[in-house]
C-alpha cells in the first residue's frame, strides 16, 4: 500500500518536472520488503519515457537495518557515492543493498562524471 502511494505521488508531483527538465534525473528509495518483483513493480509505475532517467534503489529489507551494520544514514549515503565515483563495491556490496547492481549500474554510468567534478 505505501509503495502504491509513492508510486502515485510520483506520477502527480514528479512527471511534469522531468518532461519540463530532460536533464533532470530522479533516484526513487523504496524498501523492497524481501520482495523479489518489487523493482518490476515499481518500474511498471514510471511512465516508459522516463524509465531511463529515473532508478529505483533501496535496502532489501528496511533501511533502518543498514544503519546497524554501515552507521548513519549520512554515513551511508557518502559510502554509497565513493563507491560510484570509484566503480567499487564496498558499500554497495552489503547483502542488503547488492540486489541494486543492474540499478546501480545505470545510475553510476548517468552520475559519475558529476561526482567525478
Amino acid at each position: 500500500m505505501a509503495g502504491e502511494r509513492c508510486w502515485k505521488q510520483f506520477s502527480s508531483r514528479e512527471v511534469g518536472g522531468l518532461d519540463k527538465y530532460p536533464g533532470r534525473l530522479m533516484v526513487q528509495l523504496i524498501d523492497f520488503d524481501r520482495r523479489g518483483d518489487r523493482l518490476e513493480e515499481a518500474k511498471a509505475a514510471i511512465p516508459e519515457h522516463l524509465r531511463d532517467r529515473v532508478f529505483v534503489l533501496g535496502a532489501w529489507t528496511e533501511p533502518e537495518d543498514l544503519r546497524t551494520d554501515l552507521g548513519s544514514y549520512e554515513t551511508i549515503g557518502r559510502a554509497l557515492a565513493q563507491d560510484c565515483r570509484h566503480s567499487t563495491d564496498t558499500a554497495w556490496g552489503h547483502e542488503l543493498l547488492r540486489h541494486n547492481a543492474g540499478e546501480l549500474a545505470r545510475l553510476c554510468e548517468r552520475i559519475r562524471p558529476t561526482l567525478s567534478a
